[in-house]
């Protein structure tokens, strides 16, 4: 019998959300990484255990199986250990929220996912890392835009039976005529926004949303829109390395996730940071 080298032993682990909202695919993925490769499967039951089978994987090839919020978990991870650039991350998506894989270039269906897994080829992709430690994958978003109720992503749902009940009591409440409840963070902002330590925009110009992308090159695209008076006001957009945004208290939308609030933030961009399997050209 054939010896299997260490770097073509895959450690599969599948989020429990995956699981949970579809096992076909699940049971897909497995079947076709089985075929290819040797692997070891791994069952976490929650966020702990997830962490903890990455942690172990030794030599092996790490594949997540699960939606974008289990990528984020993963390369969050690897990025507080200081593993994260030489540990190359492959994902087989599955689950509700999958915006993020897709704008990555990951194949969403389960088996065109695991043969990129097994014949795709790493790529090392920007990172944008806050002063709080924390990561962005695809993107950000001021303020945020909110998960419409009834198409949050499907972890929320599973993982919290009372979010179930308080959606459908929000669907109940928004199907009477009633005053618009105002929403934290939403409406124009004062902020102040540096990119590489230029004044993009400062507190004397309220604007209507900011975004920032990573983009090639080692760069993030920043684009604000101010607020409109009489005609529409256009988008003031510029590319660097490190973008600070400081006011008000405010939110944001960072992947998947909510953060906030907070007076200031600065996002760095780290170049080839990460690495992911994507399908081979």
């Amino acid at each position: 019998m054939t010896e299997v080298a260490a770097s073509d032993q895959l450690l599969v682990v599948i989020d429990p959300v995956a699981r949970r909202t579809d096992g076909e695919s699940v049971r897909i993925a497995k079947d076709v990484l089985s075929a290819g490769a040797a692997t070891k499967v791994c069952l976490p039951d929650g966020p702990e255990e997830f962490a903890r089978a990455l942690l172990r994987r030794g030599a092996r090839r790490p594949v997540v199986v699960g939606d974008d919020r289990a990528l984020l978990r993963a390369v969050s991870l690897l990025h507080r250990r200081r593993e994260l650039s030489g540990c190359a991350l492959s994902l087989v998506p599955v689950g509700g929220a999958l915006a993020l894989a897709r704008s990555l270039g990951v194949p969403t269906g389960a088996v065109a996912a695991a043969r990129a897994v097994l014949d795709g080829r790493v790529r090392r992709l920007d990172l944008l890392v806050d002063d709080s430690d924390g990561v962005v994958l695809g993107g950000l978003r001021i303020p945020p835009v909110p998960i419409s109720v009834g198409s949050s992503p499907a972890e929320d749902s599973s993982a919290h039976p009372w979010l179930r009940t308080y959606q459908s009591l929000v669907r109940t409440l928004a199907a009477r005529p009633s005053r618009v409840a105002s929403v934290p963070g939403a409406g124009p902002s004062r902020l102040r926004i540096e990119v590489d330590g230029v004044t993009l925009v400062d507190l004397d110009q309220p604007v209507e949303a900011v975004s920032v992308t990573p983009c090639a090159g080692g760069g993030a695209e920043v684009e604000v829109r101010p607020v409109s008076v009489g005609a529409e006001a256009s988008p003031l957009r510029a590319v660097g390395r490190r973008i600070t945004v400081s006011g008000a208290d405010f939110r944001y939308r960072a992947d998947s996730v909510i953060a906030g609030p907070v007076r200031t933030r600065t996002w760095t961009v780290r170049e080839g940071a990460w690495g992911l399997t994507l399908p081979g050209h």
